[in-house]
C-alpha cells in the first residue's frame, strides 16, 4: 500500500522547496495531498507530514487527530519551533534537513570571515567618506596584519554542523583555528584541525570569532560584557547562529568605541528596530537573516526531504534523524 503524506508549511515555499521533478519523485513512493496545510483544524489521516517554515505547532491535540502519523520530515533546519515533546513521546520518527541548510550558512560565514580578515567592511565605509586612500576611520581599531585568512587566528564557538563546515573551509584557507565546545574532546578537536581552548581564552587570542552554538537557556548571553571585553582590539565577531548568544547592549557599547567590529546575520531582538545603533555603526554589518537557504538554494532542502521519504518507504534509517536526546544540543 502506498504511504500517504501531506505538506504543512507556508504555501509560497512549496514550489521553491519542491519543484515538479521532486514532486514526481515523491509521487513514486507516497500519495501526497495536493493541499498545503496552514492550520491543523480537523482530522489528519496521513502517515508522513512534510513540514517547512511556517508549519503550525504539532501538539497533543494535533496528534490525537492524526492516529496514523508515523514520521515528520522537516524541509528546513530547527524542529524546535513546531514540534512538541508529545511527538517524540509517541515514537514518531523526526527528520530535519539541517544538514542541507548548514552548507549555505557555512558558505556565507566564510565569505564574511574573508571580508573581515581583509578589513573590507570598514575600508568600504572609509572609501565612501575618505576616498581611495583608505585612510582608517577615526576611532575604529583594525589589526595591523589585514592580509586575509592565511595565518589568521580564528575562534570557532561550537562544533555544530555549520561550525564543522566552517572549520573545514578555514583549513583550506590556511587559518589557525581555535575551538570552544564543551562536548568536543581534544582528540576530536584535533581531527577537526582545531586547537581546543576555553571560551575565555578563545576570546583573548582570536582575531576573528565566529559563533555556531545552539540557542539554549545556558547559552543566552554567552558573549556578555565580560567576554566581549576580552576580545583583542580590531577583532571582528561574526554571528550566523542565533542573536540571543550575544548580549546586544554590551555589543553596542564595545562596537561603538571602535575597538571591535561585528558581522551579524542574526540579532536579539530580530529584526532590530529602525534606528538601532548597530545599524549605523561603521564597523558593523547587519544582514537580514539571509545566510540560510534562500531562492535557488531551497531546492537542496527539498531534495534532502524527498530522499528521507524515500528512505522511509524502503525501511532505511533516516539521515537527518532528530532524537529527544539531541534537543538540548541543537539549534
Amino acid at each position: 500500500m502506498t504511504t500517504s503524506a501531506a505538506f504543512a508549511m507556508q504555501p509560497l515555499l512549496l514550489p521553491e522547496l519542491f519543484p515538479p521533478d521532486l514532486r514526481h519523485r515523491l509521487s513514486l513512493v507516497t500519495r501526497t495531498d495536493e493541499r498545503v496545510i496552514e492550520s491543523f483544524d480537523g482530522p489528519l489521516d496521513v502517515e508522513i507530514l512534510i513540514t517547512g517554515w511556517g508549519c503550525p505547532r504539532i501538539d497533543a491535540d494535533v496528534l490525537a487527530a492524526a492516529p496514523r502519523l508515523r514520521a515528520v520530515v522537516h524541509a528546513a533546519g530547527s524542529v524546535k519551533g513546531h514540534l512538541t515533546a508529545e511527538v517524540f513521546d509517541r515514537g514518531i520518527a523526526v527528520s530535519s534537513a539541517a544538514e542541507a541548510n548548514a552548507r549555505p550558512v557555512a558558505e556565507f560565514t566564510l565569505a564574511m570571515l574573508v571580508l573581515a580578515a581583509k578589513q573590507a567592511i570598514v575600508k568600504a565605509r572609509a572609501y565612501s567618506t575618505r576616498g581611495w586612500s583608505g585612510d582608517p576611520l577615526p576611532g575604529v581599531a583594525t589589526p595591523s596584519e589585514g592580509g586575509g585568512l592565511i595565518g589568521a587566528v580564528v575562534g570557532v564557538i561550537g562544533a555544530s554542523r555549520v561550525g564543522r563546515l566552517v572549520m573545514e573551509r578555514l583549513r583550506d584557507h590556511g587559518a589557525h583555528i581555535l575551538l570552544s565546545d564543551p562536548y568536543i574532546s581534544p582528540a576530536q578537536a584535533a581531527d577537526l584541525g582545531a586547537r581546543p581552548v576555553p571560551l575565555d581564552d578563545l576570546c583573548r587570542e582570536a582575531e576573528l570569532v565566529t559563533v555556531h552554538a545552539p540557542a539554549l537557556p545556558e547559552t543566552r548571553g554567552l558573549l556578555d560584557e565580560r567576554r566581549l571585553a576580552l576580545l583583542r582590539d580590531g577583532a571582528v565577531l561574526v554571528n550566523t547562529a542565533r542573536g540571543s548568544l550575544i548580549d546586544t547592549d554590551a555589543l553596542v557599547r564595545h562596537c561603538a568605541t571602535g575597538r571591535i567590529g561585528a558581522v551579524l546575520d542574526v540579532t536579539d531582538p530580530e529584526p532590530l528596530p529602525f534606528g538601532h545603533p548597530l545599524l549605523a555603526l561603521p564597523n558593523v554589518l547587519v544582514t537580514p537573516h539571509l545566510s540560510g537557504a534562500r531562492g535557488r538554494e531551497l531546492r537542496r532542502l527539498g531534495e534532502f526531504a524527498v530522499a528521507e521519504v524515500e528512505r522511509l518507504a524502503r525501511g532505511l534509517p533516516l539521515r537527518g534523524a532528530v532524537r529527544p536526546a539531541d534537543l538540548d544540543r541543537i539549534a
